[in-house]
């Protein structure tokens, strides 16, 4: 970087958090003009445009791609033994009432000094940015019961929350490594009471949420004394009174899921304090009952927060200095507000050659409507959504997306296969003509889109040619990121339910392999087509492998740039 450009950054290094930087690339891999603001206005400096290298990174059980330190691919496979019930045996309606946020850990520590606390909380969260949100509910919930201490290291904490994953079987086998280790620490509190070093009068207590404490239930409580606590998704209210129970000898559990909780009157505890992006959950289930999806089994049937609620969490996170919000959801734009008398007007619209096996809603405030309304109300801040069904891009939404500067060209557009017949399999509600006909249209209306998308490779009875078909709707799309698994075989789904898990896993991975490669062709051209162009990035802070000369940001298209 030029000494000038050096002495411009130094200038704003010591506080660049929400800034905001449109960079002009100069070549694929030098150096780029930028143009650094706090609220749009255009001050001149530097930036670099990621390196655009491809470093595979191996893992035990999986594979990870990144492509500039952005862009990542990942892949596992298994299969587990447990069926259980159906969705309508276990669905039930929650008592409380509301009033009107890679695998990823995280954990930060603070100390509320006005309220002595119950006791020290450390949390794990792996899975989705859903996960991570609800661990912001969860926090909240627990200090409001009065405990107001979260600790980085578990062996301090009175509390041990999990918050897990079962979309795949890699996922759930990690989380079993770790509470194995939680096991430990209670065996070595033990010890420790004998040798009169034990930090807390109790061993600590193991919590696990989310929608593997969903889908296994009572299996988790009966292994080996692991878990003190179980509880799902919808069921995070009753934390305080089930961790109560423990203190009396007994277990806590509550899987119980929800036609209501959204959670909307609870304002979470941000995990990153100082962030200047943050998850807002807007609903929550899905009911497209894919055939190899747990999600509908383990998050329950599409429920929406009011709009009211959610303008009033993105207000108070715009007044304490975020600058970037991803609205949340299982199935995010099947947003449906028909909590009050407003309506959008009009039937709801499919995108054209897609169908559900849902009711058709035609009341109500939709995705579009509270897009439209979060832009508007709130000009200066940056707006994304995941995750979609394609089903759910209608016209109105797409020629909003385009005419607002605030939203995000980003869209996430999972296929999971190139070929009618797997989709059909997969009860997906499109064919291949329809998808790209969708991807036409897109670009038709938004140019500069960035496209992303989901693949499940080795679906039961997938032949050879059904595979190369989907490895030319990568090739023909052109995706400048994409998520891509060997397909996991989950429990109580359609698939395991009505379909044999009859592809080899050799041939799964092999697959894999060359769906990655296929990806791989296309996006250098990706890259390519974006050299001379000028973005809008959003800064996030100086760069750890730079910090005195280089910042680092996530520009409108979800490219991470340094």
């Amino acid at each position: 970087m030029a000494s000038s450009s050096l002495s411009s950054l130094s200038s704003i290094l010591s506080n660049p958090q929400g800034c905001s930087l449109c960079f002009k690339a100069s070549t694929r891999r030098g150096l780029a003009l930028a143009f650094l603001s706090s609220k749009l206005n255009r001050v001149s400096s530097s930036a670099l445009l990621p390196r655009l290298t491809q470093k595979p990174i191996k893992r035990k059980n999986g594979f990870a791609l990144n492509l500039s330190r952005s862009f990542s691919v990942s892949q596992s496979a298994g299969s587990g033994k447990f069926d259980g019930p159906s969705l309508h045996q276990f669905v039930s309606k929650a008592q409380a009432k509301a009033s009107l946020a890679p695998p990823q850990t995280e954990s930060e520590s603070t100390v509320d000094s006005e309220i002595a606390s119950k006791g020290r909380i450390y949390h794990e969260t792996y899975g989705c940015q859903m996960n991570i949100n609800d661990m912001e509910i969860v926090l909240s919930i627990m200090k409001k019961s009065g405990y107001k201490e979260i600790v980085t290291d578990p062996e301090s904490a009175e509390v041990i929350f999990i918050n897990t994953c079962a979309i795949r079987d890699n996922a759930e086998q990690r989380v079993w490594q770790r509470l194995n280790y939680f096991w430990f620490l209670k065996r070595e509190w033990k010890t420790n009471v004998a040798r009169g070093r034990a930090q807390s009068l109790k061993p600590p207590k193991v919590v696990v949420l989310g929608c593997m404490a969903e889908r296994l239930k009572e299996q988790i409580l009966d292994s080996d004394k692991m878990v003190d606590v179980v509880c799902g998704p919808d069921a995070y209210r009753d934390l305080p009174r089930l961790l109560e129970e423990v203190d009396y000898g007994q277990k806590g559990i509550n899987t119980l899921l929800s036609l209501e909780e959204t959670y909307a009157d609870i304002s979470p505890v941000r995990i990153s304090q100082n962030a200047i992006t943050a998850f807002v959950s807007v609903m929550r289930g899905c009911n497209n009952m894919c055939a190899f999806c747990i999600v509908p089994f383990t998050r329950g049937r599409e429920r929406s927060r009011p709009v009211e609620s959610i303008v009033r969490e993105v207000k108070e996170l715009w007044e304490s200095g975020v600058k970037e919000v991803t609205l949340l959801g299982q199935n995010v734009n099947s947003y449906n507000d028909d909590s009050s008398d407003l309506d959008s007007g009009g039937k709801w619209e499919y995108s054209e050659g897609f169908s559900s096996r849902c009711k058709v809603k035609n009341m109500g405030l939709r995705f579009a409507d509270l897009l439209d309304r979060l832009s508007v109300e709130f000009p200066e801040m940056r707006f994304r959504f995941t995750s979609p069904h394609p089903k759910d891009y209608p016209d109105e939404l797409l020629y909003l997306m385009r005419d607002r500067h605030n939203i995000c060209n980003l869209i996430h557009l999972p296929a999971q296969s190139g070929n009618s017949r797997i989709l059909e399999q997969m009860r997906r509600g499109y064919t291949r003509e329809a998808y790209l006909d969708l991807v036409k249209k897109i670009r038709s209306i938004i140019p500069e889109v960035a496209l992303t998308s989901d693949f499940i490779t080795g679906f039961c009875g997938e032949t050879e040619e059904e595979h190369e078909e989907t490895l030319s709707l990568v090739r023909a799309v052109g995706y400048d990121m994409a998520y891509m698994f060997a397909y996991s075989m989950r429990e109580k789904t359609h698939a395991h339910r009505n379909y044999t898990d009859d592809v080899p896993e050799e041939v799964k991975q092999r697959r894999l392999t060359e769906l990655i490669e296929a990806f791989r062709e296309t996006t250098g051209p990706c890259y390519d087509s974006q050299v001379g162009s000028v973005q809008l990035v959003l800064v996030e802070g100086p760069n750890k492998r730079a910090p005195e000369t280089e910042l680092i940001g996530k520009s409108d298209k979800g490219h991470r740039v340094s």
